[in-house]
């Protein structure tokens, strides 16, 4: 947080355009989201039903800049029927449901994972599910912390047992986990003198 302040994470107007984009970052840079999502702004009312009503060919070209855009339009109709179907497209019904029944609900959906649910557990309903991604079990494998855990729950078990199950801080620590690795624990190159870590993290600095 002193290195980069806070983060604003999920950059969205209504929880469902978090889970619209939670479905569109899939396999690809969040620098790819924005502009698909304005070009389905553009088409019709940001709403689990209007979205369902919107012709796929034209759900599909709306998303073509976040690529697999045929597969992510499946995805996106399975999210919105699931939310019509279930929940009669009103989010504040969803709310009433727990946390794990929710998760359970949302896996069952083809094409969302564990890392999708808890990004929209997390960020559209602010529930404490604390997202793992590549970039997390980068930094903490390099910290020397996950100890060869490599599965999803594993390493999220290193969040929740260990902090308070607290949606805003998981929130601002994740997104601050993100952005740390883009700018400083990069996959190739890490820029590791000076990253605020490197007093404390093992990993081989001198090699790289």
């Amino acid at each position: 947080m002193d290195a980069y302040g806070p983060q604003g994470w999920w950059p969205a107007d209504t929880p469902f355009e978090v889970m619209v984009g939670a479905i569109l970052t899939q396999n690809t840079s969040w620098l790819n989201v924005p502009g698909a999502i304005d070009s389905l702004k553009g088409l019709t009312p940001m709403e689990p039903a209007a979205l369902l009503d919107l012709p796929v060919q034209d759900l599909r070209k709306a998303i073509r800049p976040s690529g697999y855009y045929r597969q992510k339009s499946d995805r996106l109709r399975d999210l919105c029927r699931f939310l019509v179907d279930r929940f009669d497209g009103g989010l504040n019904i969803m709310d009433r449901h727990d946390t794990d029944q929710l998760r359970e609900m949302l896996l069952a959906i083809r094409g969302i994972g564990p890392e999708t649910a808890d990004s929209i557990l997390l960020y559209a309903l602010n529930r404490p599910a604390f997202v793992v991604d590549a970039y997390t079990k980068r930094i903490f494998d390099r910290l020397g912390l996950l100890n060869g855990a490599g599965d999803y729950h594993q390493v999220q078990e290193l969040f929740t047992d260990n902090l308070p199950a607290d949606p805003e801080m998981f929130n601002e620590f994740h997104a601050l986990i993100v952005v740390h690795a883009k700018e400083r624990c990069r996959k190739k190159e890490p820029l590791c003198e000076g990253c605020g870590l490197d007093d404390i993290c093992p990993f081989p600095q001198s090699s790289q």
